[in-house]
């Protein structure tokens, strides 16, 4: 459907699609992984588009969109929301932007098996990951005339973890004098996006680009979502590439 769309006559682009399997193949190690032909493919063409792929739940292999994440280091998951002149929906003026880090948090994926019936699943955060992800909003901010970058953190509880995202945000912030700095509770920017009652939409302009952490922005993209009756799309971005999707 997509490549039917994008072919209308009349259309502005010329695209030549190389269309690759991204079906989930045994590798050496006995793990499975995506085609070597589609990362070849990837790699040459420095773009991609994919479509949804499925995750076998508590079991099988992998998540595919974490590998293809972290195959390329998609390191920034950049999520524009925003109204349509023309299609109703419950509130009006919406226009965020989720930025999160794609390889780490919880779906860096490492977990064990401490004893049986005990398993340990560890949130990965590091300085430079958190640097990098900050830089990308603020410079993305900057690029797109967005006078506001929000830091969604739940450093309340995660207090060495997301503590360490909120002190490289910071850090960064400090770098960028033009563009305004906050920080706020997942819990708080979650009400402020889907409650009818108690808070209105954030106004446009007062809460434009959120940068968070793995798990932190999925939620946070969630809510955005159903305010615009929309599906979420974006891109998976890195300096070498990015690979679009819509989930």
């Amino acid at each position: 459907m997509t490549r039917h769309i994008l072919s209308t006559p009349g259309g502005q682009v010329s695209i030549e699609w190389e269309i690759e399997d991204v079906t989930p193949v045994r590798g050496p190690d006995g793990r499975f992984g995506i085609p070597q032909r589609a990362i070849d493919s990837i790699n040459k063409n420095t773009i991609g588009l994919k479509g949804p792929l499925e995750t076998p739940i508590g079991k099988g292999h992998r998540s595919l969109n974490l590998a293809i994440r972290q195959a390329f280091h998609l390191y920034a998951n950049v999520r524009p929301c925003r109204s349509i002149d023309g299609v109703e929906t419950l509130y009006n003026d919406v226009d965020i932007v989720t930025i999160r880090e794609n390889t780490e948090g919880e779906y860096s994926g490492i977990e064990h098996e401490i004893v049986p019936g005990v398993v340990q699943s560890i949130k990965l955060i590091t300085k430079e990951a958190s640097h990098r992800v900050a830089e990308y909003a603020f410079e993305y901010a900057a690029k797109n005339n967005r006078k506001t970058v929000t830091a969604v953190h739940k450093a309340n509880i995660m207090r060495m973890s997301d503590g360490l995202f909120l002190q490289c945000c910071r850090q960064v912030a400090e770098k960028h004098p033009n563009i305004k700095y906050e920080e706020m509770y997942l819990d708080t920017v979650c009400l402020n996006g889907i409650s009818l009652v108690v808070l209105p939409l954030i106004p446009s302009g007062q809460q434009e680009i959120c940068s968070d952490v793995n798990v932190t922005g999925i939620i946070r993209r969630t809510k955005a979502v159903k305010r615009v009756n929309s599906i979420s799309c974006g891109g998976n971005c890195a300096e070498a590439g990015e690979v679009e999707e819509a989930s």
